[in-house]
């Protein structure tokens, strides 16, 4: 692994994945599926890069409590082959999600603010982000301050060193809630290439109802950067400076779990970009990776037969 280093930077943290086996009523009681594991959006996107086969090293950097859970989410790291820069927080708790999975596998997530939402500028480790290829970035290192000038100096060093950019704006609930505009002028700091919204979020970005409409307004917002819509049982709809607009078809499986389907189409995405740079090949890619989390449960189902195979015939190398 010769290549400079993909690095995604954000939260990590213990997630607490639901899916009741009848609607929850107030008072009630009921049965149903719980799974305890590492999560975060940024921890999981570098999780999936690296299971995708990624050609270069994947490093990731946050910031975690000193407890149990902090201990265990980076050993799950560590597990799959990611290396990290990880700081520990005497102060707070490594964070928690509570994600509740309904019977059409979409999810609600209930974020607890812990010590992935307190990275500060001069906890970053400088060299590791000057010296790497590629940074990720997602949103959630972007709703408040801190980690905001964290993510932004991260940015910085990452882009003075030569690497390109990508970001994930994570929720739509939380850019409504940030506010459109404000949300927009901190994007105006980021030299990002490339950007991978899903349809919830290009609406609330864009103020467009139509997808074709809303990737009009992409590409003349970020002119410079490549689109890459997320569209669920649609697929994804790639539009960009050298790229002409294409719709790559999704998979066709059944909805178990959404959770954490975007990060490992994020992931997948990026090991075949930055491998050949084209960006319907890597689409091709990401689709079947994103369509095998979907039709299992959590955000890192462990691997089978199944995903090695559609990762290998469609490798970042292959023809």
């Amino acid at each position: 692994m010769t290549e400079r280093p993909l690095v995604s930077l954000g939260d990590l943290t213990w997630d607490v994945l639901a899916k009741p086996d009848t609607l929850l009523l107030p008072g009630g009681d009921s049965t149903g599926r719980i799974e305890l594991s590492g999560g975060g959006s940024a921890a999981n996107l570098a999780v999936w890069a690296r299971r995708a086969g990624a050609a270069r090293a994947v490093h990731f950097i946050g910031k975690i409590g000193q407890d149990r859970f902090g201990e265990l989410a980076v050993a799950e790291l560590q597990a799959e082959g990611v290396s990290a820069d990880v700081i520990e927080s005497a102060e707070h708790p490594t964070g928690v999600i509570l994600g509740l999975i309904d019977r059409r596998g979409q999810r609600a997530m209930l974020t607890g603010q812990g010590a992935d939402w307190e990275l500060l500028p001069h906890e970053l480790p400088t060299e590791t982000l000057r010296r790497c290829g590629h940074l990720h970035l997602t949103a959630w290192s972007l709703f408040r301050d801190p980690p905001r000038s964290a993510a932004l100096h991260a940015a910085q060093l990452a882009r003075a060193g030569g690497a390109t950019l990508s970001l994930d704006p994570g929720s739509f609930q939380m850019i409504q809630s940030m506010g459109r505009e404000v949300f927009l002028r901190i994007l105006d700091r980021l030299p990002v290439d490339v950007l991978f919204p899903n349809d919830d979020e290009a609406r609330a970005m864009s103020g467009r109802g139509d997808r074709g409409d809303a990737m009009d307004w992409f590409r003349t917002r970020f002119p410079d950067a490549l689109i890459v819509m997320k569209l669920d049982e649609d697929g994804v709809l790639i539009e960009g400076p050298a790229q002409a607009r294409v719709q790559v078809p999704a998979t066709n499986e059944r909805a178990v779990d959404a959770t954490g389907a975007g990060d490992a189409f994020g992931g997948a995405f990026l090991t075949g970009w930055l491998a050949h740079g084209d960006a319907v090949r890597a689409a091709q890619l990401a689709v079947q990776v994103g369509g095998w989390v979907v039709s299992r449960f959590g955000a890192r189902p462990p691997t089978d037969e199944d995903l090695l195979n559609r990762i290998a015939t469609h490798a970042a190398g292959a023809a």
